[in-house]
């Protein structure tokens, strides 16, 4: 598998973007386009620039600019275009301009999704980890794909980092890899789809196959603002299991696989009229079930039982949990429901071995070191509890909580960790225009509260160090053989976000430098083991928008 830099080539038509403007908008004087742009800065001769209007910041201001560097047309949300008549290029007013971002991002790359297998991936936990298992069963079969995830892009067995932090990137984005998937001989595409970016239009025009529900818990109000519009956004990606096929429709019947052991189930089920399949791990009414679990410290065996079918299939997975199970249930039902074989699939979900900053064991030091993405109270406990089994001493956490960014989450962090580990090391973590201190003593009050004692001596809970080098090599220095320490809260991310930018930083490489700081020995990573994985957010340009990022 080879690992590319750059996601694409140089941008080319591959389609006719002005097939995807709204039905009864004219086509009149609008000329070709080189790219679909949304933010000014990327704009070249030939672009056409979508004003987009964002949280923080309104794309129409930035069309002058867009015009200065080459944009040949404009598209802008009515109401909001104000003088852009007087720059001197076409201007087409839309109802909404987000949602033609995304049809004529996807009509300049020739409409892919229409010639691939497409699975989308939503909930609160487990995106990442069950796309790449998905994409694990789907290899084992025999099949040709590709996968949009937070952590990168495949396309064919090329690796492609992700550009940015979003986890359902901007449409144009979306559809050009789906285009250079189609080209790469893809037959399959398998995308991690967020709350957010459903609701802001990021993955429409993917005419989706099957959707996936993993779970539903609270998390990203400061965006949503209330769990019914978090939920609802969630449901879009069954909704559009519904949308009209083309006239050469593929021939996939779609469907829709959600989690029965989660309550929000029947929610999910009762947003597409696409045929429903339950998978689950304890409720044995679903239409996948699992049998036989026997948990290890580092993985588990099952048998998945269809309710349609009296023999069972043996699995396994290298990951631990019983999450993990579910996880792994999920990708099998989707072979299943695209009546794929699933012995083989079966196969290929046990030999995946993790994804990079998801439980990665960090060598070289007398004691164990784990870099995770856990970044709130729900997926740190899941760490927590995943990894408890298999150390026989304290585990040691350094963790923080990023600024800007829901508040609830410092005070789960706190709660979680006052409760399950035994020493917790409070540190920086994106805290963005937000002091380090003060959200770091909003985890330590939580703490706190929860009977927690803080204090560097023996038989107190928890330290501060806002530094987060000086973190990690004070979690080094303080463990004894037999503890684990556990390096949470950014996982695969390569920055850390302050008020003046982001500056580079790697959880995984400085744990390496201090191990071999202290031990004198040089740490070589090994393949990592796979944790569930939850949602944040980060911004991005021109509309100061947040993403959920998994």
């Amino acid at each position: 598998m080879t690992t590319d830099s750059t996601s694409t080539e140089r941008p080319k038509a591959r389609g006719d973007w002005r097939d995807g403007l709204p039905e009864g908008v004219s086509r009149d004087g609008l000329p070709a386009a080189r790219a679909i742009r949304f933010d000014s800065r990327d704009v070249e001769a030939g672009d056409v620039f979508v004003c987009v209007l964002g949280g923080q910041v309104d794309g129409h201001a930035y069309a002058a600019q867009a015009v200065q560097r080459g944009a040949v047309a404009l598209i802008a949300q009515a109401g909001h275009a104000g003088d852009l008549g007087a720059l001197s290029v076409p201007v087409v007013e839309v109802p909404n301009s987000r949602i033609t971002l995304a049809t004529i991002s996807a009509a300049h790359e020739g409409y892919p999704a229409q010639s691939l297998t497409v699975i989308g991936v939503t909930g609160t936990d487990g995106k990442s980890t069950t796309a790449f298992l998905i994409l694990a069963a789907l290899e084992a079969c025999g099949i040709t794909a590709g996968l949009l995830t937070t952590i990168e892009s495949r396309i064919a067995g090329r690796v492609i980092p992700n550009p940015t932090r979003l986890t359902s990137q901007e449409a144009p984005f979306v559809q050009q890899m789906l285009a250079v998937m189609v080209e790469a001989g893809c037959t399959h595409a398998v995308i991690e789809s967020t709350s957010i970016g459903l609701d802001l239009h990021r993955v429409d025009a993917c005419a989706f196959d099957v959707a996936v529900f993993t779970n539903l818990t609270s998390d990203h109000l400061d965006y949503h603002k209330t769990m019914e519009h978090y939920r609802s956004s969630k449901g879009r990606l069954f909704e559009m299991l519904d949308e009209p096929r083309p006239e050469k429709a593929k021939r996939v019947r779609r469907a829709a696989v959600v989690n029965r052991d989660d309550p929000a189930w029947k929610y999910f089920a009762a947003r597409t009229k696409s045929r429903v399949v339950t998978y689950a791990v304890e409720d044995d009414e679903a239409d996948v079930h699992v049998e036989g679990l026997m948990l290890w410290p580092d993985g588990a065996t099952f048998a998945l039982v269809a309710d349609s079918d009296d023999e069972s299939v043996e699995a396994s997975i290298q990951l631990p949990g019983a999450y993990n199970v579910a996880n792994a249930t999920a990708a099998l039902t989707v072979a299943a429901a695209l009546r794929l074989p699933v012995e083989a699939a079966a196969a290929g979900v046990a030999a995946c071995k993790g994804v990079p900053g998801r439980m990665e064991r960090i060598e070289g030091a007398p004691i164990d070191v784990i870099v995770d993405y856990a970044h709130t109270g729900a997926a740190l406990r899941k760490a927590v509890e995943a990894l408890r089994p298999v150390v026989e001493g304290r585990i040691i956490a350094v963790f923080g909580c990023a600024g800007e960014r829901a508040r609830e989450r410092r005070s789960g962090l706190g709660s979680v960790a006052a409760e399950l580990i035994d020493l917790s090391i409070l540190t920086d973590e994106d805290p963005r225009s937000e002091p380090s201190e003060a959200i770091i003593d909003e985890i330590a009050q939580a703490m706190i509260a929860a009977g927690a004692v803080e204090g560097a001596s023996e038989g107190h809970s928890f330290e501060r160090i806002v530094d987060r080098r000086a973190a990690i090599a004070r979690a080094l220095e303080i463990a004894q053989p037999g503890d684990l320490v556990l390096i949470a809260g950014k996982g695969h991310e390569s920055t850390i976000e302050y008020a003046d930018g982001p500056q580079p930083w790697d959880d995984r490489a400085v744990a390496r430098e201090e191990i071999t700081k202290r031990f004198g020995a040089k740490a070589a990573a090994v393949a990592p083991v796979l944790l569930d994985d939850d949602d944040d957010f980060d911004e991005f340009e021109d509309t100061g928008d947040t993403d959920d990022d998994e």
